[in-house]
């Protein structure tokens, strides 16, 4: 594992870590008063002896876990002992886990819960019959990154654009009671003026009401249309959120939804991206959601919120969520600061640089991938992550856009994937293949654009044209880099020539707008590891920009539509 400055590389946030990290309620559209963080301090080792210390959610490879060990192909043992508080237990009592890379099998007391298979999805099991007064929480991870599993940017020999690889327990775990017959799930479709609410619970009464107003709305069934007496939309400008309780003769939880709705209209023979029904300028950054200090995982969400109000004070209203899923408390602070998410689905099976890089980046882009990735397994695996992604973050008002496959990373069959997404998310932007190897089917016209000036030679308007990737420029801040190497598509060795590049750029950018360009999105709001090409250091301590400066040209690019 290649350190270098690793170790001396912390943001401002690790000062604030308590002793059990992400203390809060970790589903925040379907909340509960029962709650138990089981973060903290595990008894952790690698092969059958837990015979060390972590601290818990940070994966052993990172600095806030105390450990600094890759563990790759080795068997990780975490071990947790508990006692429940008292009257804790009113009816079923579930154990959470909010993401484990990559595969999981999880004991109580000596019985076997089960196992899990994904490193970047929640999953849970009902422990009620399996809890004693003292307890033994026992989990068996294994991270091989062998390919067959979603990994995304990570790599065991870590460099340029791949980063430290990262195994095991990196989201919450947690533990509430759940009444005998409570609420089980809970979907939320909105529009512009309604939402339909659907509900998976016991028992007949529901009952829905709004926080702010009042309203109550009684129902029956499984799902209810609401209309609330004022409508006001969502949009990253005026991020409006209406809070409810949703209430059955068992159970109560806390909810929000927004109202709002994205899609494609045609405005003067061009296909533009429309939010709310008008025509709306996606202008976003790249982010890949990596800290130095707890590589996924921040040592506390306000990194996430740091990095939200950072992109917006610089003029920005998208963040393209590249190649990671996110624990839910991201997704919520762009619904409540008003953030919209272009959401990547996470890649698997075999890179090849010449293929998906090389040759494409000189102009080789179009092939057919029916044959591409051909093993039905990771296929298959593919797939199902894809889907609960969706599933996952379907209640999410800020979460616009899907992307299936990435310049090609994984990619096979796209026409195929394309069609069983949007019958899942009709009511997202479906980007089928980001940057290049476009097939038939995607509802935009999706390109990467590095090493030259941003042109749109050859659109017709047919699609709503998306930059998906552009820019890259690169400026090391001396004090705060994480080693020698120095990934990026163009360099300046000063702030100022950065800055003024960056601000060319988008001022060259002008006149595409009115042409048909729908979205941008700039590589990237930090720098991570080598890639120093970054709005701000990878310790989040730099900034290379004026905000107010980069926000005066971005109000340039709004003012064409």
């Amino acid at each position: 594992m290649k350190k270098e400055k690793y170790e001396i590389l912390k943001t401002p946030h690790s000062e604030a870590l308590g002793a059990v990290p992400h203390d809060y309620y970790p589903r925040p559209q379907f909340k509960r008063d029962s709650f138990l963080s089981l973060n903290g301090d595990w008894q952790f080792g690698f092969g059958d002896k837990a015979d060390g210390v972590i601290k818990v959610p940070f994966p052993p490879e990172s600095a806030l876990s105390g450990v600094e060990k890759l563990g790759t192909n080795e068997e990780m043992l975490y071990e947790k002992s508990f006692t429940l508080p008292e009257k804790f237990n009113t009816g079923r009592l579930i154990l959470h886990f909010g993401a484990v890379d990559t595969i999981a099998t999880v004991t109580l007391n000596g019985s076997l819960l089960g196992a899990h298979e994904g490193g970047y999805h929640p999953f849970s099991f009902d422990i009620t019959d399996f809890v004693k007064e003292e307890n033994l929480l026992s989990v068996k991870v294994k991270d091989d990154l062998s390919g067959a599993f979603p990994y995304g940017k990570q790599k065991e020999k870590r460099g340029g654009m791949w980063y430290t690889p990262h195994s095991g327990i990196w989201q919450s775990v947690w533990l509430e009671s759940v009444p005998c017959s409570g609420i089980e799930a809970l979907r939320i479709t909105p529009s512009v003026k309604d939402v339909r609410i659907s509900v998976k619970a016991g028992g007949v009464s529901r009952k829905i009401t709004l926080r702010d107003t009042g309203e109550e709305f009684v129902f029956s069934g499984d799902e209810i249309i609401i209309s609330p007496k004022t409508v006001k939309n969502w949009t990253p400008e005026e991020p409006y959120l209406y809070y409810f309780t949703l209430e059955t003769e068992f159970d109560k939880i806390e909810s929000y939804f927004a109202l709002r709705e994205i899609g494609i209209k045609d405005f003067d023979g061009i296909k533009r991206l429309a939010l709310n029904g008008e025509p709306y300028l996606f202008n976003g950054l790249l982010d890949q959601g990596y800290f130095p200090d707890g590589i996924i995982t921040p040592a506390t969400p306000d990194a996430f919120r740091d990095d939200i109000l950072l992109a917006k004070e610089c003029g920005f209203n998208m963040i393209r969520k590249h190649i990671k899923i996110e624990p839910l408390i991201f997704y919520h602070l762009c619904d409540v600061l008003g953030m919209a998410v272009f959401q990547d689905f996470v890649n698997n099976s075999d890179y090849s640089f010449m293929r998906d890089t090389a040759m494409p980046t000189v102009g080789f882009k179009s092939r057919s991938d029916k044959k591409l990735h051909k093993n039905a397994l990771t296929r298959e695996i593919f797939e199902r992550e894809a889907k609960a992604t969706a599933e996952l973050l379907h209640n999410s008002p800020s979460v616009l856009y899907y992307t299936v496959f990435n310049e090609g990373l994984g990619q096979f069959c796209a026409d195929e994937m394309y069609k069983k997404i949007k019958e899942l998310a009709p009511d997202r932007i479906i980007d089928a293949t980001s940057g290049w190897f476009l097939q038939n089917e995607s509802d935009v016209d999706s390109r990467h654009i590095y090493f030259k000036p941003v042109k749109i030679d050859g659109y017709t308007g047919e699609r709503p044209l998306v930059i998906s990737e552009f820019g890259g420029f690169s400026h090391r801040v001396e004090g705060h880099l994480f080693g020698s190497d120095n990934y990026g598509y163009k360099k300046f060795k000063t702030r100022e020539e950065f800055e003024a590049a960056l601000i060319k750029l988008y001022e060259d950018l002008i006149p595409l707008i009115g042409k048909g360009i729908s979205a941008l999105v700039l590589t990237q709001i930090s720098d991570v590891e080598d890639e120093t090409n970054g709005l701000i250091t990878y310790d989040r301590k730099a900034l290379k920009v004026d905000p107010k400066k980069l926000s005066e040209v971005m109000k340039k690019l709004y003012a064409q539509l």
